[in-house]
């Protein structure tokens, strides 16, 4: 009995699922039979309103010859014109026949079946600064409200996107003519679909450029239900350059064939979006003097792995990896926009071949290594994490694993060139002024031994008092140097050691690019590296080839233009002023009054940098009686100033801060380092003005600083240079 009960139920449920099943199609019937009675009225209906829309919000007319429905789910248009108010036409469409897929239509979702167009043209022009287009670009107030909407969603946002990108892709395509063109009052540009065809996902189209003056093919598949895609666009003919880009911003780019595939779109929940993929290039070049002088060639590149945007942050994820050659790295990229905005950036490599890295490089983007052989193995990792409304919480960290890297052949920068006699040419303003043998046989080169003791320690102190410990960069400086740029919202100060000043002089062209400060930043690590080069020898020649002032090059030059001496008799305070003008060489003359003496605005300078060498013991106690030579310094006669009609004595006593000095403090010297690198402890006594008397009171003892001890001077011979130094300067008084 109970198994007839059993099946008494089952019987019944089947029987009340069939009669709810065939309830649903009888309406699902009537429905469509009831729109399919009204469609072409429900049509008209949905065009009138996107013709008052476009009326209202873009103030376009929109005109259809012929409309109506063929088949179920299929709309014919003929001639339809968009017509911007005063402006001219911007497209035109002689027939388009659009079918959409009714299932997806019942839940809300518009997907395009099929689409067939015949002859179209969309013309954008720009004439002055009124354009048939600008209404793309105008910000719409809805827009400005989700935008400061602290609850927007990215990843929302972007599914959305993406949704009715794919949604707008057919499955089957077949387009014939379709021509798309811009001018303006310098630039005009016409590309030509002469077909385009996808057909069950399968796309192949062709764009002619300009009458056939280049041709690309877009071939690949479109999987709309399930948004992939595998596309790949390549040239006819190799090295066809973008016109537009060419004349609009003097940027040539070709290339041989541009990849693109997303695999997966993987909506973990509604908070994070990931996508799938890889991009990748074969032969692309660029061209722009803000880049480099000569075409940049990229031969191939691919990269993969996943972008994952979340409610408020882009990141693209630690697993992604970027190939170029036989070069692969792995990099880290993360930007949150709420509550604040944060950058994070890493790059990691594996233990790799040295040569592949070098063999990796762009050809033509950085020529002072182009041709250079190495042997070894290199590891590098970087990581970088910055709140922008916090800047002084940044974390830099740069950490090269090169411990069996040797140089077999140098490239175009011969840096073992150095250590011979060799010819430098100095530039102004990017222009060659003229060359100057460094060596011997030019009488103005003078040796480290041959130039003043107080010299040398000056310019270490002002402009890298480090140059004798670090390999070639500062990190602690570089920190610093964003953390500034950041706050002032501008390049305000700069990080090179004379290290990079000295590769940058001697090998590199003068063009502030963000190219040549890396090629500046890897020969420097390559010469450090090497240790070809020694620090003093480095040293020697940066002392002979900065410039300090108009025309005048090299510590002999120098010393003779402004005071007629030779480097070796330089003083102190002599010496304290030659350091101060390196960053601005040309300024030098500024800070001098009528007189021949330094403005009174000068002392602070002195002050701040004799105190720093009487602390690490480089000069003796007894140079502050005079200000660290401040009052000793006099200007040749025929370069100072006019006589002014009025004497105010005023002007030579000001102790205010002159902006010209004080606004960048040697752009990365001792003072600018002070709380950004870690300094001996008698430097850090400094920030303890109730010490500073007690310790000034003591006797000096003398102790062979860090620049004496890699000099390879002792005590006697220190004492012997300090004694003399001071007869001389006792004379000079007489």
């Amino acid at each position: 009995m109970s198994n007839r009960f059993i099946t008494s139920l089952k019987s019944r449920k089947w029987r009340w699922l069939y009669i709810t099943l065939a309830a649903f199609l009888i309406l699902v019937i009537a429905v469509g039979v009831y729109a399919y009675q009204k469609r072409d009225g429900m049509l008209m209906g949905a065009i009138n309103k996107a013709k008052a829309k476009l009326l209202e919000k873009y103030d376009m007319d929109l005109k259809i010859q012929y409309y109506a429905f063929q088949g179920i789910n299929a709309v014919q248009f003929k001639n339809i014109q968009l017509l911007p108010k005063n402006r001219a036409p911007l497209a035109q469409i002689n027939d388009l026949t659009v079918s959409v897929k009714l299932w997806p239509l019942l839940f809300g979702d518009v997907k395009l079946g099929e689409v067939i167009m015949d002859n179209a043209t969309v013309s954008m022009v720009k004439k002055d600064s009124i354009s048939n287009y600008d209404f793309l670009f105008k910000k719409q107030k809805k827009d400005t409200i989700e935008n400061d909407n602290p609850k927007q969603n990215l990843a929302a946002l972007a599914d959305r996107l993406l949704k009715n990108v794919f949604f707008k892709i057919p499955n089957d395509l077949d387009l014939k003519n379709f021509e798309l063109s811009y001018k303006d009052d310098s630039t005009s540009q016409r590309i030509v679909i002469p077909s385009a065809v996808i057909d069950g996902g399968d796309m192949e189209s062709k764009f002619l450029l300009n009458d056939h003056e280049a041709a690309w093919n877009l071939t690949g598949t479109i999987d709309s239900d399930n948004q992939e895609c595998d596309l790949r666009l390549f040239s006819d003919k190799k090295e066809v350059n973008l016109p537009l880009l060419q004349r609009k911003f003097g940027l040539a780019v070709s290339f041989d064939e541009i990849s693109f595939r997303l695999d997966k779109a993987d909506r973990r929940n509604k908070e994070l979006l990931e996508l799938h993929g890889q991009w990748g290039f074969k032969n692309l070049k660029v061209n722009h003097w803000r880049i480099s002088s000569k075409d940049v060639i990229f031969p191939e590149a691919t990269m993969q792995g996943a972008l994952n945007i979340g409610a408020s942050s882009i990141e693209v994820s630690k697993e992604s990896t970027v190939q170029v050659k036989d070069f692969v790295f792995s990099p880290y990229i993360k930007y949150v926009h709420k509550p604040e905005k944060e950058i994070f950036l890493a790059i990691h490599t594996d233990k790799i071949k040295a040569q592949d890295f070098f063999d990796a490089m762009p050809v033509g983007l950085f020529p002072g290594l182009d041709g250079i052989q190495v042997e070894g193995h290199i590891q590098y990792d970087l990581n970088f994490a910055l709140e922008l409304k916090r800047p002084d919480k940044l974390l830099f960290s740069s950490k090269m694993d090169d411990r069996d890297l040797q140089v077999v052949k140098w490239g175009e920068a011969n840096i073992g060139m150095l250590n011979t006699p060799f010819t430098y040419t100095a530039y102004e303003d990017g222009k060659p002024m003229r060359e100057i043998v460094v060596g011997p046989q030019n009488p103005n080169f003078t040796p480290m031994d041959k130039i003043s003791r107080y010299m040398q320690i000056s310019l270490i102190n002002t402009e890298d008092p480090f140059f004798f410990k670090h390999k070639g960069f500062e990190e602690k400086a570089f920190k610093l140097s964003i953390v500034t740029n950041i706050k002032e919202k501008g390049f305000k100060r700069g990080a090179s050691t004379i290290s990079m000043q000295l590769v940058k002089n001697v090998f590199l062209n003068r063009n502030k690019t963000v190219v040549r400060k890396l090629e500046e930043i890897l020969l420097v690590w390559l010469m450090e590296h090497s240790q070809q080069v020694s620090k003093k020898r480095m040293y020697e020649v940066y002392l002979n080839v900065i410039e300090w002032g108009n025309n005048v090059y090299g510590i002999t030059e120098a010393a003779r233009y402004y005071f007629g001496k030779t480097p070796a008799q330089l003083g102190l305070g002599e010496s304290i002023f030659l350091s101060s003008i390196v960053p601005r060489p040309k300024k030098g003359l500024n800070f001098f009054d009528w007189t021949g003496h330094l403005k009174g605005n000068m002392l602070r300078y002195f002050n701040i940098y004799g105190h720093i060498m009487t602390k690490t013991g480089q000069i003796g106690v007894d140079s502050t009686t005079s200000a660290y030579g401040f009052y000793e310094v006099v200007l040749q006669p025929h370069l100072r100033a006019a006589r002014p009609a009025v004497v105010d004595s005023i002007d030579t006593l000001d102790m205010g801060d002159d902006p010209l000095l004080f606004d960048d403090l040697g752009n990365g010297g001792a003072v600018d380092n002070l709380e950004g690198i870690s300094l001996p402890k008698t430097i850090k006594k400094m920030s303890h003005p109730e010490k500073q008397d007690e310790e000034m009171a003591e006797p000096e003892k003398h102790k062979r600083s860090i620049f004496d001890k890699i000099l390879g001077r002792n005590k006697e011979e220190k004492e012997k240079t300090e004694t003399e130094t001071t007869k001389d300067q006792k004379k000079s008084q007489k």
